[in-house]
Formats: C-alpha cells, structure tokens, sequence
C-alpha cells in the first residue's frame, strides 16, 4: 500500500543531495542512475570525516534519495541517510534502518524453506538415467543448454515438484539467499511456465548470475528470463544477468548493481510489451547507456535463437542504441512501423480474458490512453472496473488504484472474491490459499480517502510509476477525488 498512512516521503532533487553531500564533506561520484559514497556502516567510525579512498559502495537513488549499500545490504529513505550522517557526527555508530521483527522472522523462515529445497534439489545431469535428463530438457526446451552452462549458473531440478530450481547467491559471501523454482504445465497444445519464489517476490532481490559477474565486466545484457541468461552466456559468452520479475518491473533496488557497466543491452523477450518495457527500463538505467533488441521473427527471446541455431552475437550487435536525438528520418523508423504491421494483434493492446465483448470495443490495454466509465449510483461501476482491472493485472499489468470512496480493504475483498469467483465467507478454511495467490499480483493501492489535494495524488501516481513500474492507473471515482466544489467551477 502506498504512501504510508502518514503521508508520503517528501520529495528530494539531485541538486539538493549534492548540496548536502557537500556540506557535510562526503565524497562521491555521478553514476548512471545513482550517486555513488562510500558507506556510513563500514570501517572508519565515529566523528571521521568519510575518507574518498574507501570503496564507494553505498548508491543513492537520483530519483528518489534513497539508498543501498552492497557491502551491508543496509537500505532506506533519503530522511534515513541523513539521520544516520547526523548519529557519525555525534559519534555514534549508524544503525542500519530495520525492518520489523515479523518480517525478518519471515525471512529467515524462508529462506530456511529454500536452504531445505536446495538441498534435496540435483544437478541435471546427475539424475538416474540418460533419458531422464534429455526428457527434462526437452520439457524445458532447454536441450541445446550444456552441462557446462547449467553446472556454471548452478542451476538444479527438483524431482518431487519437475521443477527447476535457480539460486539467488549473495554477492557478497555467495550464501544461498533464495530460490526461484520453474515449473512447465501443458494444456493442450499450449505450454505456461509458473514460477515461485522463496522468499516473496516483493523481497526477492536478485539478479540472477550476479555472482558471476566480475568487477571488470563493462558490458552487460539484461534479459527477462533465467533460461534467456544461460542461452546468451554460452552463445556469446557475455557477461549475462536475469530480471526476477521479468519484463514487469526494474526494483530500484537493483539499479546499484548495475552501475558498474558503462553499456548495457536489454534482450527482454520476444513480443511488443518486453520492447515497451526495455524502453521504460532504459530510461531508468541511463538512455546514453542502452542498446534495446527488438524482438522480430530473426530476433526471438535468446533461448529460442540458441535453440533455432542463430547467431546470438550478430544479433546483439544490431541492437539499437536507446538515446535517440530529437529528429528522426522514416528510415529509422521503418523497422518499428513494420513491427506494428505484423503484431496488430499485440499493437492493439493486452485482451481481457474475461471480456471478450469488450475487446471488440476497446481492442485491449494499451498505454498512454484515459479511459472513462460513466453511470448512475449503484450501477455496478466499482464492482466491473475491479473486475476489469484484475482480469489485466493477472497478466502481469501492474496496476495501481486510487479508491476515494470505499475503503481499501472492501475493495481488495471485491477483487479476492472475483478472483478466486467463489464466496470465500462459506469457505473460511480456503481463504488463506487464495489470499496467498492474489497477494502474488503486482497490485497497489493509494491509501487516499475522500477528497484530495489533486497534486499529492499526482506526486503519489510518478512515485508509484518509478518504483513499480505500474502500466494502469485506477481512479475510483474522480467526483470523491476532487471534492464537489471543484466540479461546478470548473468541469
């Protein structure tokens, strides 16, 4: 839910971080997306003005002013690291901010879960028989990926679940910090894969083969999927990393760990809403920095053109640069105008599964268009755009809703119901399996209620944009939003 009920985090602006780095003597340099400093909780302490010898790795966010450091994994906002530059002025040892005992409980609760998967999980090729193995990576279309490749990323198969079980190192001491676990189901003749994450996505903060990346890689590709890294290291050797929620969302949280690289190329997949989100993503990691491929018959996702035996590197080498000038010619534009013709389907937007009139009418969701329902009170107008919004968001549009006039917990018990379309109150002992998959869906909500002043909302929409990379905005309704007064003034 954000912001939190006491209101949202004032905001801070790259000036105003200098100008306070450097009032207060703490050396850094400009990065890409963040300032880099060296950390308040590591080595010298007390009243010791930070030194600019010691490695630089605490990252502030030039968006938003808050901070990561990878060497303690200590993190907050803005107002946290200037708290804690005021403690090391008087003298005292900075306290990483942190989290409340429940949640550290939670962690470490699954993060054992994923220690004991681990453990019973084997080595692909170290299964009973011959066959096994080559039936499995067939499954997973993962035939033409080697041992080598898989024995390298550490990747493992989970007999009990036929799942496959990526790591999640740490960097720093290369302990296991979680797992995400890769499962094929097929219906008919169509195959879905379904992930899991341990721990919960919403803290599940890994790259996948960041352990693997050494400090003088300079070049990096980005990818949206696990088996994409594996198939872009052994076809081009590159230095490879995977988003764990794909083509959805970039956390902020990862951008310190992608600073180092001075290009990155995005390979997110192989349809029209990985290339819009390759030019969101790059916007956030530095345009100046980024190549985008763009997916295209000869150019599918990096595991399919390993699989069609393409070559990798000659298509990583026409990848376009992402800072475009502000005039461009037809000629640079002819590709992407071929790419609408031939996905009109995909150019019309995401098709809600549960309206099919609807896309008739609308075509599908598609970014950067208002849409307005209108009708009298009580007409149903809530209960159908929740329904609406959910069908969108479980596939993977990450939506945020504004509802100023019912209160957030009815209407998440709206959206639980529609969800999983059952009366879950004659059904109490089922409510926490279904409140465990809907709390899976990339949904937020504004903690607003009643009328609003219109610019804080806005403030709260950007902020929700950067940080989830929400693609679907719900206001519910604008007349509570607004107040009354406003509408007779100006419509």
């Amino acid at each position: 839910v954000l912001p939190s009920p006491d209101g949202p985090a004032p905001s801070v602006s790259i000036t105003e971080i200098r100008q306070y780095l450097r009032a207060q003597d703490i050396p850094f340099h400009d990065g890409y997306s963040c300032l880099h400093t060296p950390s308040l909780f590591t080595g010298d302490r007390g009243d010791q003005p930070l030194s600019a010898n010691a490695p630089f790795t605490l990252f502030i966010d030039k968006t938003t002013g808050s901070f990561l450091c990878t060497a303690t994994l200590a993190e907050g906002t803005w107002q946290d690291f200037q708290a804690n530059v005021e403690m090391r002025l008087c003298g005292i040892t900075p306290i990483p901010p942190a989290s409340s005992e429940e949640m550290e409980e939670e962690m470490r609760q699954a993060r054992e879960d994923a220690r004991c998967i681990w453990e019973r999980a084997l080595p692909l090729w170290e299964l009973l028989d011959e066959k096994e193995t080559k039936d499995t990576k067939a499954l997973f279309g993962i035939s033409q990926v080697t041992d080598a490749t898989l024995k390298r990323f550490g990747v493992r198969y989970l007999r009990t679940a036929r799942s496959l079980v990526f790591p999640w190192f740490s960097p720093q001491d290369g302990t296991l910090k979680g797992l995400k676990l890769l499962r094929v189901e097929k219906n008919g003749g169509t195959i879905t894969y379904v992930e899991e994450t341990l721990p919960r996505f919403d803290s599940y903060r890994n790259l996948f083969g960041l352990p693997l990346i050494g400090r003088r890689d300079t070049e990096l590709v980005l990818t949206g999927w696990e088996l994409d890294a594996l198939a872009l290291h052994q076809a081009a050797g590159v230095a490879s990393l995977a988003l764990p929620r794909g083509a959805s969302c970039l956390p902020p949280t990862l951008l310190p760990y992608l600073e180092q690289f001075k290009r990155i190329t995005l390979w997110l997949g192989e349809d029209l809403r990985s290339w819009e989100a390759a030019k969101l993503f790059a916007r956030k990691l530095s345009l100046k920095r980024c190549s985008l491929v763009r997916p295209g018959n000869l150019q599918p996702r990096p595991l399919e053109a390993l699989n069609q035996g393409l070559n990798v590197t000659k298509i990583l080498r026409s990848a376009l640069l992402a800072s475009h000038k502000s005039i461009v010619s037809f000629r640079q534009l002819r590709e992407e105008v071929f790419g609408e013709l031939v996905n009109t389907e995909q150019v019309s937007g995401i098709k809600w599964a549960r309206f099919p009139e609807l896309n008739k009418l609308l075509k599908g969701h598609r970014r950067g268009e208002l849409t307005i329902f209108t009708g009298p009170t009580g007409s149903g107008k809530t209960t159908f755009i929740s329904e609406y919004a959910l069908d969108l968001c479980m596939q993977g549009v990450c939506t945020l809703w504004g509802s100023f006039e019912i209160n957030n917990v009815r209407l998440a018990k709206i959206m639980l119901t529609q969800f999983a379309r059952r009366r879950l109150e004659d059904q109490l002992e089922q409510y926490d399996e279904w409140a465990d998959r809907f709390e899976e869906l990339p949904l937020y909500f504004m903690t607003f209620h009643g009328q609003q002043n219109i610019k804080t909302v806005i403030d709260t929409m950007q902020h929700a944009v950067y940080m989830y990379d929400i693609t679907h905005v719900v206001v519910d309704n604008l007349q509570f939003m607004m107040g009354h007064e406003h509408l007779s003034v100006d419509r």
